[in-house]
C-alpha cells in the first residue's frame, strides 16, 4: 500500500474531490453489471492508504460520476476516432484515468493540474512518450506553451471544475486556450445555477469544497469569448438512463435534464473541425 500524502503534503477542498471520484469508478467497475469499466481506478484505489469510507456511502455523487463518465467516455471516444491523431488536453485532471481507456496508440494526451495533485498522480501514473503531466492553474495562460499540437485536431476536456470557480476564472481559461489554439474543440462540464452554493452530495460536502459557479447553457459561454462558438449541450441524464432505468421515462421531462449537470460542446475553427 502506498501512503497518499508525506507529512508536509496536504489535500483537502477541491483536490480532494478527485479521490472520491476516483473510488466511485473502481467501485462502479466491480460490480458483475458494471455500466463503465476503469481498470486502472481498481489498480490505483488497490495501491492507496486512504479512508474511502464516506464515498463509499455517497450514492448521489457516485451515480452522478459514473453518468458523468459513460456520457464523456462516449463523446471522446467518438472525437478520437474522427480525429485519430488528436491531441487532448485534460485540465484539472485530478486523479482521471481517461486516456487508458481511450489510447489508440496515436493520440498524445496533456494532464493539467496543481502542483500537490500532480505529486500525488505521479505516485500511481506515470508519463510516457504520448502523456505530458503538467504542474500548474488552468488559469495562468503559461502552461499552454508546453501544448505541442502537431498536425492534429485539440480536444480540450473541463472535467468536474467550473463549477468550483468563478465567472472571470472560467472566461480566463477560455482567454487562455482561444490565445493558444487557432482551432480547437472544448468539452466543458458546467452545473445549473440552481445548485450554486449547495452541495448535497455528503462526501464533496466533507472535503470543503463548494459550488461557486454555473450556467443554464453552454451557450452563455459564446458571451465569454466569442471565438468559441457553442454547438451543443450534452445532459448527464444520457447517463443516468445507463444506471437507472427510470431515467428514460422521468429525463424526457425538460425541468430534469436542464437541472442536470451538463457536457457543453464548444467549437472554434479556422478551417473547421468536423
Amino acid at each position: 500500500m502506498i501512503n497518499i500524502m508525506s507529512k508536509e503534503e496536504k489535500i483537502g477542498g477541491i483536490a480532494e474531490t478527485m479521490l472520491q471520484t476516483l473510488y466511485a469508478r473502481a467501485k462502479e467497475s466491480k460490480k458483475p453489471n458494471h455500466k463503465i469499466y476503469d481498470a486502472k481506478a481498481i489498480e490505483i484505489v488497490e495501491q492507496m492508504e486512504y479512508d474511502f469510507s464516506l464515498a463509499d456511502k455517497d450514492m448521489a455523487m457516485s451515480s452522478g460520476v459514473v453518468a458523468r463518465t459513460i456520457v464523456l467516455d462516449r463523446m471522446v471516444s467518438d472525437f478520437v476516432n474522427n480525429h485519430p491523431d488528436a491531441t487532448i488536453v485534460n485540465i484539472a485532471c485530478g486523479m482521471d484515468t481517461r486516456f487508458y481507456r481511450m489510447d489508440n496508440g496515436k493520440i498524445r494526451w496533456y494532464n493539467l493540474d496543481l502542483p500537490v495533485t500532480m505529486n500525488i498522480r505521479q505516485k500511481y501514473m506515470k508519463e510516457n512518450e504520448r502523456v505530458t503531466l503538467i504542474a500548474g492553474s488552468a488559469m495562468d495562460s503559461s502552461w499552454t506553451e508546453q501544448i505541442d499540437t502537431g498536425e492534429g485536431d485539440v480536444l480540450v476536456i473541463v472535467e468536474g471544475l467550473s463549477m468550483y470557480l468563478q465567472e472571470k476564472d472560467v472566461k480566463q481559461i477560455l482567454t487562455n486556450l482561444d490565445r493558444r489554439f487557432k482551432r480547437a474543440v472544448i468539452f466543458m462540464e458546467i452545473l445549473n445555477p440552481k445548485f450554486v452554493r449547495k452541495n448535497v452530495e455528503k462526501s464533496i460536502q466533507a472535503s470543503g469544497a463548494v459550488f461557486t459557479w454555473g450556467a443554464k447553457s453552454g451557450k452563455e459561454l459564446e458571451d465569454m469569448v466569442p471565438a468559441f462558438k457553442w454547438s451543443e449541450d450534452r445532459s448527464l441524464v444520457e447517463g443516468m438512463e445507463e444506471i437507472m432505468p427510470i431515467y428514460k421515462v422521468i429525463g424526457k421531462i425538460g425541468l430534469i435534464r436542464n437541472l442536470s449537470n451538463k457536457i457543453s460542446v464548444l467549437i472554434k475553427t479556422e478551417e473547421g473541425i468536423r
